[in-house]
């Protein structure tokens, strides 16, 4: 069996073209024009206002977590490890214990999130088969000077509320 080889002409043989500086002007050319633009007029920048004028956040986005409870005020987290043994991120820890109003087995004695390690996949909502958790508080910013204060706990998860009604975020697709 015979290989056919093509033979093509090589371009780029002056001098210019071999060290590039033509395409090098023509790049910063394009760059020192859009920071030219930006500086004479700033009006079409998209974040100008951003910490005054926040974005709209849509019912499916995924944003911080927080727990749900049912109309009495008890946890509907029943502590059955789905949301921890889902997450691809392994940044839920739950610790369960004896609950003793007869609703169920178990309740989270414990159930921390560490954001940091949090990839926002969504996978622990999907996960849930009580509807406990959920990530509609419409929190999109999560920063801090400290470690411990994005580490989140069970108190801190049932405190935030959500930021949609209930058949908005229905509708959402969440």
């Amino acid at each position: 069996m015979s290989v056919t080889v093509k033979i093509m002409e090589r371009k780029g043989s002056s001098f210019l073209e071999k060290i590039y500086l033509f395409e090098i002007f023509k790049g910063m050319r394009v760059t020192l024009g859009h920071l030219w633009r930006n500086l004479c007029d700033n009006s079409r920048l998209y974040v100008r206002h951003y910490p005054e004028v926040k974005p709209e956040i849509t019912p499916r986005w995924r944003g911080r977590h927080r727990l749900t409870t049912h109309e009495d005020g008890t946890v509907k987290c029943v502590a059955c490890f789905m949301c921890q043994t889902n997450c691809p991120a392994k940044c839920i820890m739950i610790e369960a214990g004896e609950r003793m109003d007869g609703k169920s087995e178990k309740v989270p004695v414990r159930f921390d999130i560490d954001l940091l390690e949090c990839i926002y996949c969504g996978y622990c909502v999907e996960a849930c088969p009580m509807d406990a958790i959920r990530m509609d508080t419409g929190i999109f910013s999560v920063t801090s000077y400290d470690r411990e204060s994005v580490f989140v706990g069970i108190d801190e998860l049932l405190a935030t509320k959500g930021a949609f009604d209930e058949e908005e975020y229905k509708k959402g697709g969440a």
